[in-house]
């Protein structure tokens, strides 16, 4: 039953008995939809920290290691100091698993979501569930426990990270998709149900291992001298190409191309374009190590690498934010982009002791990591914003000197256009066209 402290004496008051603090949206799911989960928000000084970053990380970590026990006794235990703001939790999952009548499950989920303080995306499709949302600690552990209550989803990886600054997306989305990731030709068709054609996880400690095989020569990353265990070896960045660019694995490959939807890694029916690491690699008797953010685009790109008669497989389960909560930044250089307002987390949101590099051991001139795109000088901020030019709406890095210079855009095209957004200052994410449309107008009409 879930427990809730009255007032402010701490008094624990069970969910069967009365429910004086929660809403009511929120009792009747927690009394009725999650006997599992006992949710305790009373007065702790055991939790006093220096700041609100560090509670929110303590939180957070006790939160994870609760909802990964999949047992009858699996106890999501949240304090909150009495007078203390409401925190805030994002939360991401996904789980490939079939769902018969996918829109049937939709209405669920917004019929259980009704009511709560929940913002993000959250798709659904015959192939499974893709989620990325935030809200209350309250309520987002609510919502993960009765997912969790579902046998088909029992055993998901949930990951969660503290939003400082309240919810990190704008509103709630919660529909079906036929593929719970955007790749050119869709997933509906891949056989991501079965895990043999899926890449073999590997746990973060494994993964480092692996790194450290790969880097273990202290010279720049080639297909042709990297083994492990006399395999060779190939470490592949499957990500977009500005999620790279403020941070990534020392030695890794990337894609030639800006979007993850369109990578064509080992997909050339000839196999001799230059920009392809996969080109020309033995698919039998090489090791293909593929990360992402999360995990799931690496499980749809293994899945059509398999297809394409690529034999050894691996993915980093539950991606990059994973591994730098459990082994810190070993072999990370930068930042891990984010898809939520917050865009840039340092590795200490998720291991607050970890020391990162600021830059990897090799960068060659034409590398684009943490370089401006308008100028190339190098930057010590790695954190993106949008071009002005809301017609071009571009994500790229760019130096104060040119923020100011081509008035927020990515070029002098984009400086004429039309649309265009006021500067924003410091990494603030813009709005709507209409929120800045009548402004704009009336400034026009002033000249």
């Amino acid at each position: 039953m879930a427990t809730w402290s009255c007032g402010g004496g701490g008094v624990a008051v069970n969910c069967g008995d009365l429910f004086a603090g929660p809403p009511p949206a929120l009792r009747h799911r927690i009394a009725f939809s999650c006997p599992r989960v006992s949710i305790l928000l009373t007065s702790s000084r055991r939790l006093k920290c220096c700041s609100r970053a560090q509670r929110a990380r303590r939180r957070e970590t006790g939160l994870t290691l609760a909802l990964s026990r999949c047992d009858d006794e699996a106890v999501a235990s949240v304090a909150v100091e009495e007078g203390e703001e409401e925190e805030f939790l994002v939360i991401n999952f996904y789980k490939f698993v079939l769902i018969e009548d996918p829109v049937d499950e939709v209405a669920k989920h917004l019929a259980f979501l009704q009511g709560l303080d929940i913002h993000g995306r959250i798709y659904l499709s015959e192939q499974g569930i893709n989620a990325q949302f935030s809200g209350p600690t309250k309520y987002a552990v609510a919502y993960v426990e009765w997912i969790k209550d579902d046998n088909r989803f029992s055993d998901t990886l949930v990951q969660i990270s503290p939003a400082l600054n309240g919810h990190a997306f704008p509103r709630l989305k919660v529909r079906y998709k036929s593929s719970l990731v955007q790749v050119e030709g869709g997933t509906s068709d891949l056989p991501l149900l079965d895990p043999i054609m899926r890449a073999t996880p590997l746990a973060p400690f494994e993964w480092r291992e692996r790194l450290q095989a790969l880097n273990k020569a202290d010279k720049p990353f080639s297909k042709e001298d990297a083994t492990f265990s006399g395999q060779k070896s190939l470490l592949l960045d499957v990500r977009n190409g500005y999620e790279w660019d403020i941070g990534h694995f020392q030695g890794a490959e990337r894609p030639n191309v800006d979007s993850f939807r369109s990578t064509s890694f080992g997909l050339s029916e000839q196999e001799v374009a230059a920009s392809d690491p996969l080109a020309g690699v033995d698919k039998e008797n090489t090791d293909i190590l593929m990360y992402c953010t999360g995990g799931i685009r690496c499980d749809v790109y293994s899945a059509i690498l398999r297809q394409k008669g690529f034999q050894n497989l691996y993915t980093l389960s539950g991606g990059v934010s994973n591994y730098l909560k459990s082994e810190g930044p070993a072999d990370w250089v930068g930042n891990l982009f984010v898809f939520d307002s917050r865009l840039s987390l340092p590795p200490s949101t998720y291991k607050p002791e970890a020391i990162v590099e600021a830059r990897p051991k090799f960068l060659s001139e034409t590398s684009s990591f943490a370089r401006c795109y308008i100028c190339r000088s190098e930057l010590l901020v790695f954190r993106h914003r949008n071009c002005a030019n809301i017609d071009c709406n571009l994500l790229f890095l760019s130096c104060s000197t040119c923020v100011e210079e081509f008035r927020g855009c990515c070029s002098l095209e984009c400086k004429d256009a039309p649309r265009l957004r006021p500067v924003l200052p410091g990494h603030q994410r813009y709005k709507k066209w209409h929120v800045y449309r009548d402004g704009v107008l009336q400034s026009k009409s002033r000249v």
